[in-house]
C-alpha cells in the first residue's frame, strides 16, 4: 500500500466511519498531502517511516518558519492517521508514539473596538443588492459570533424572523439556536426582500443556490468571497489589522462579557463543546482592565 493509498482510505473513514465535519475532513487532507510529497521525495515506504522520519518532517515545518500551533496541528494529524493504520494492520509500530507535541503558546484574541464595528458596518454601499447583501453579512456575524462556515450554511428557512433567532450547523454537525439582535434581524429582512430576488433573478448560476447569501451570479457566497470582502472593508474603513470573519466572533464574544453575559451563555452561543475554550475571553477582558487601569491611576 503507498501513502497516498493509506491517506485516502484514513480520510474515507473519516468521513463515513466518524461522520467530522467536511471542513475537519479537508483540514486532515491538506495536511496529511504535504507529508505524503515528503516522503514520496525520499522515497520512503510506509512501512520504513519511523519516529526519525517523522522528526525530520516537524523540523522541516519549523524551518518554513510556520508557528508552533501549525507544527501541532499536522502532529495530530499525523498520529491520527497511523494510529489508522496500525489498527489496520498496515504496520506494526506507530511511529508517532512518544513524539511530545509542541508547546503551543496561548496567544488573546483579538478583536475590534465598538468605534471600529461602527465603522466596518457603514461601509457597504446599501444602494445596491450587494451592498444590502454585505451589510447583512456582517450584521449577523457580530450579532452571533456564528463562524463563517455556519454562515455560509444558513438557509432561508433557519432564519426565524419572528422569534428573533436562528439555527445553525456547527462543528460535528451539532445544531443549535442562537438568539440575533434587531438590527442585523432588520439588515436580514432587506437584504431578502430588496437584494436577493436580484440577486436570484439576475444570476447565471445553472441552480440558484438554497441557501441565505448569495453571489452575485445566484449561486452559493463561499467562504472565501466573504473573507475577502471583509477584508476589502475593513481597509475601506481604516482598520490597521487584517480584518476576518473570526474576528467579528472574538468581538462578539468579548463584548458580550465586557456588558455583563455569563460565560455559560456565550459558551452556548459560539457553540463551544467545552467552557475552558470559551474562557480565554476573560483572559482579554483582564488584559484590558490591566490596560485601563496602567493608563489612569495615578499610582500604577
Amino acid at each position: 500500500m503507498t501513502i497516498e493509498t493509506l491517506i485516502g482510505a484514513y480520510l474515507n473513514y473519516t468521513k463515513v466511519e466518524k461522520g467530522l465535519a467536511v471542513n475537519t475532513i479537508a483540514a486532515y487532507a491538506n495536511d496529511l498531502k504535504k507529508f505524503a510529497a515528503f516522503a514520496k521525495e525520499r522515497k520512503y515506504p510506509i512501512d520504513a517511516i519511523n519516529h526519525d522520519c517523522i522528526v525530520e518532517y516537524l523540523s522541516g515545518l519549523y524551518h518554513q518558519r510556520l508557528d508552533s500551533r501549525t507544527v501541532s496541528r499536522h502532529l495530530v494529524s499525523l498520529r491520527n492517521l497511523f494510529r489508522f493504520a496500525l489498527a489496520e494492520g498496515v504496520i506494526t509500530a506507530d511511529p508517532t508514539v512518544n513524539l511530545e507535541s509542541p508547546k503551543v503558546r496561548k496567544s488573546l484574541p483579538t478583536y475590534l473596538r465598538m468605534e471600529e464595528v461602527d465603522r466596518l458596518l457603514a461601509q457597504p454601499d446599501v444602494s445596491t443588492p450587494q451592498g444590502l447583501r454585505d451589510r447583512a453579512i456582517i450584521e449577523l456575524l457580530y450579532s452571533t459570533g456564528m463562524r463563517v462556515s455556519e454562515l455560509v450554511g444558513l438557509r432561508v428557512p433557519d432564519m426565524d424572523m419572528r422569534m428573533g433567532c436562528l439555527r445553525c450547523i456547527g462543528k460535528g454537525d451539532k445544531e443549535r439556536v442562537v438568539p440575533v439582535g434587531r438590527q442585523a434581524l432588520a439588515a436580514v429582512q432587506e437584504y431578502l426582500v430588496s437584494a436577493r430576488p436580484l440577486l436570484l433573478g439576475g444570476g447565471k448560476a445553472a441552480q440558484p443556490s438554497q441557501k441565505l447569501f448569495v453571489n452575485r451570479r445566484g449561486g452559493q457566497l463561499s467562504r472565501i468571497a466573504i473573507w475577502r470582502i471583509l477584508k476589502e472593508y475593513g481597509r475601506q474603513a481604516g482598520i490597521r489589522t487584517q480584518l476576518s470573519p473570526h474576528k467579528l466572533r472574538h468581538s462578539f464574544a468579548t463584548h458580550m462579557l465586557e456588558r455583563g453575559a455569563d460565560l455559560r451563555s456565550v459558551q452556548l452561543m459560539l457553540g463551544h463543546a467545552d467552557i475552558s475554550t470559551t474562557q480565554i475571553y476573560t483572559h482579554v477582558i483582564e488584559e484590558r482592565l490591566k490596560q485601563i487601569y496602567k493608563a489612569h491611576h495615578p499610582r500604577a
